[in-house]
């Protein structure tokens, strides 16, 4: 609500930080195109991720979303008006027809779109500079950028989130960009959600790396290039997929990487500081924390969704897939049977029941952690994906033992 985002507003500036609205418009639009009363819009009719670029509606859609975040925000000096990963462009009705004329390509395409929007953005608020994701315009010819009138508009952010991330080939990158007239260019590295679509931990030495290489592109560009490196923290691979780490779960990484930035690099002395800040006895990198306890806000969260992550799984399936009394005398065909040797019983039964109850202990804990900073449907989610299959599975064996 608007109430919400001031008040998030107000406790970025009482800590010194400085907001940058992100509003997609272009790519990655399924959270405006999968309504109905939007889907025409949709540059190919049965998907809704990327927004069809020649209708005067899709403009007027773009220029509403950002007046509205505009309106919301004061002294804004940057707005990210998004434009990654456009799937299918090109591939719609009225692009076909477009690109059937003459020097039209959809390259061209592209720097239209963003052009317009760019546009949208300086011509009404003259003191915002619009930044854009690069990745549709790596491949495109420094002529073509160049004549776009692109370059003159925007900052281009190149993002890359590998921990091998080749530094010779950013630095060519930076400097193209820069002969076709960006003024300054912005690096995009990943503190989470990165690594894997459903990851629930986040592995710190992946992006401790990711940062590390990032240094070296800085240290090897023109001087003057660059205008500042966003750590990204995503939450979701797009806005149809589960939720991958949570943010408590990656405060540590995210001080890492922040500490990495700040010192130029990584050593013991980095690594003890921010366990300080952390409250924290021992920070692993290099694998997952196996005892995550730390006094920053979150880290009881860390430590559940550790205990989960690393053992319900694995304890309920070593009961119920590796344990002789179960699959021997348990099976799926005498539990459709409901029929059991009650010797057997006294095998597994206490385990099972002590199992349950101790997993039932450690997810309401969770959930009181997760209640203080998530909504319902965050915790709702997380609980179906992470927790819920494998405590079903355990409470649907104890059902069957009390009906044979």
């Amino acid at each position: 609500s608007p109430s919400k985002v001031r008040a998030v507003l107000g406790q970025a500036r009482a800590q010194g930080m400085e907001v940058v609205p992100l509003v997609q418009s272009f790519g990655h639009m399924e959270f405006v195109l999968k309504h109905k009363e939007f889907s025409h819009l949709r540059e190919v009719k049965v998907f809704p991720n990327a927004l069809n670029p020649h209708k005067e509606e899709s403009r007027a859609l773009v220029k509403a979303m950002i007046d509205q975040v505009m309106a919301l925000h004061e002294d804004l000096k940057w707005f990210h008006i998004g434009c990654d990963e456009v799937y299918y462009l090109g591939e719609g009705e009225e692009s076909k027809q477009w690109l059937q004329q003459q020097d039209n390509t959809p390259e061209k395409l592209c720097l239209s779109h963003i052009k317009v929007v760019a546009s949208i953005v300086v011509s009404s608020y003259p003191r915002v500079t619009p930044i854009v994701w690069d990745d549709m315009l790596r491949g495109i010819s420094e002529e073509t950028l160049a004549e776009s009138g692109v370059p003159q508009l925007v900052q281009p952010m190149i993002w890359d989130y590998t921990a091998d991330l080749d530094v010779e080939s950013k630095v060519c990158l930076v400097e193209k960009y820069r002969r076709c007239g960006f003024s300054k260019v912005w690096f995009a590295s990943a503190f989470k959600g990165a690594t894997g679509v459903n990851q629930s931990l986040t592995l710190i030495g992946h992006h401790l790396r990711n940062h590390l290489q990032w240094l070296k592109v800085a240290s090897n560009s023109p001087t003057d290039v660059l205008e500042g490196i966003v750590l990204t923290g995503w939450q979701r691979y797009d806005h149809f997929s589960v939720l991958c780490e949570l943010l408590p779960v990656a405060i540590p990484s995210l001080a890492v990487c922040l500490q990495t930035l700040e010192n130029g690099g990584y050593s013991a002395k980095i690594k003890e500081n921010v366990e300080k800040l952390l409250g924290m006895t021992n920070l692993e990198t290099d694998t997952f924390m196996s005892t995550s306890l730390g006094t920053f806000p979150g880290s009881n969260i860390l430590t559940l969704v550790t205990q989960v992550s690393f053992y319900l799984k694995s304890s309920v399936d070593e009961l119920l897939e590796r344990n002789k009394y179960v699959t021997g005398w348990f099976s799926p065909y005498h539990r459709k049977r409901k029929i059991i040797h009650p010797i057997i019983m006294h095998h597994f039964q206490p385990d099972a029941v002590s199992l349950l109850s101790k997993w039932n202990a450690v997810v309401q804990d969770l959930q009181a952690a997760m209640e203080q900073v998530f909504h319902k449907c965050t915790i709702e989610e997380w609980m179906e994906e992470n927790v819920q299959p494998s405590l079903q599975k355990l409470q649907e064996v104890m059902n069957d033992l009390d009906k044979a």
